[in-house]
């Protein structure tokens, strides 16, 4: 596909500063006119200031991604969580305890403000509050699994998005035997593992990357589950470790010590952290494909559909599937 070809018009080119305004007053707020977009691809999410009040966040959902039903699962789920105690950011409820709105096309959801810093991964002690938390968080998950939510599986992640690379010929001729025979045995590997592991599917976060979650007052608040869906406990923990085995081992060690402390964990999961993170690398590229007409996406990732991009991923792929037959992380 031409990195030059011409987008088409997109939904997201009506959410303007305006209409972002608009919806947030139909739930009886006052605007005062600023309004500040934030870093979301995915979705549009803006800062919106309110008259005599704190800000809000506004959140817009993409157009046919989720159902309302699947929305509102994550909203229950986060707004649970909080009811707990743990520190998640839940939508707000209207008087009539609705979290999902619509307006003029776009359905969106309001949420407060959340400040805060990336946690320090090589701090233990935050490794140890990072894995108490996520022992709180899938405690509940645990209960019982998402009942309208995907699950994150091998098919849903690596083998999806292998397909649509090459069914819509994003790489390039010079390199598709390269990934097509590579891509083919990293999904076949990936299967095997994941049948290899006796695990139970519960609702995770599903994104958990350091990004999507705010340290302040020694307190790590968790945001964002646009992504929440049913898979196996360490996908939640895996994003959390870096560096070296050895290092890796030291540091999921802590995260389980406090983990363990609130939810029993599977120790046999630990074998599927290098087939997550070869789900995650190969959805990485199918999702930036299938956003590539929303015109965000060439502006933001002018790199990506670049002969060099696909010959960089091929070799990421390549040390992944050395990766991915090594011995699993043991813990102390």
């Amino acid at each position: 596909m031409s990195e030059s070809a011409e987008h088409t018009s997109h939904p997201y080119e009506a959410l303007t500063p305006d209409l972002v305004m608009d919806a947030v007053e139909s739930l009886d707020y006052t605007c005062d006119a600023r309004v500040f977009a934030l870093n979301s691809y995915e979705n549009r999410v803006y800062q919106v200031g309110i008259e005599d009040s704190s800000p809000i966040i506004a959140k817009f959902y993409r157009p046919a991604r989720w159902t309302d039903a699947q929305i509102l699962e994550e909203h229950s789920f986060s707004a649970n969580l909080h009811d707990l105690g743990v520190s998640v950011v839940p939508p707000i409820v209207d008087d009539n305890g609705e979290s999902l709105f619509e307006f003029q096309g776009f359905r969106f959801s309001l949420y407060k403000r959340q400040g805060g810093h990336a946690p320090t991964l090589d701090n233990f002690d935050h490794l140890l509050s990072l894995g108490r938390a996520l022992g709180r968080i899938h405690a509940l998950g645990q209960v019982t699994p998402f009942e309208h939510r995907p699950t994150l599986n091998t098919a849903t992640f690596a083998e999806a998005s292998f397909n649509f690379l090459l069914d819509n010929e994003f790489i390039p001729r010079s390199l598709l035997e390269a990934y097509t025979t590579l891509g083919r045995d990293l999904i076949a590997r990936c299967h095997e593992i994941f049948a290899q592991v006796e695990y139970t599917s519960i609702r995770l976060h599903g994104d958990c990357h350091p990004g999507n979650i705010l340290w302040r007052d020694d307190v790590p608040h968790f945001v964002d589950f646009d992504d929440a869906r049913n898979g196996p406990a360490v996908q939640d923990l895996w994003m959390l470790l870096s560096g070296d085995r050895a290092q890796q081992t030291a540091q999921i060690s802590e995260v389980l010590e406090g983990y363990r402390e609130f939810c029993d964990f599977n120790s046999a999961e630990l074998l599927l952290i290098e087939a997550l993170r070869t789900l995650r690398i190969m959805h990485y590229s199918g999702w930036l494909a299938k956003r590539w007409q929303d015109p965000a996406f060439p502006h933001s990732f002018p790199w990506f559909n670049t002969e060099r991009y696909w010959a960089e991923h091929i070799l990421e792929l390549r040390e992944q599937l050395a990766a991915i037959n090594e011995p699993a992380l043991e813990i102390y």
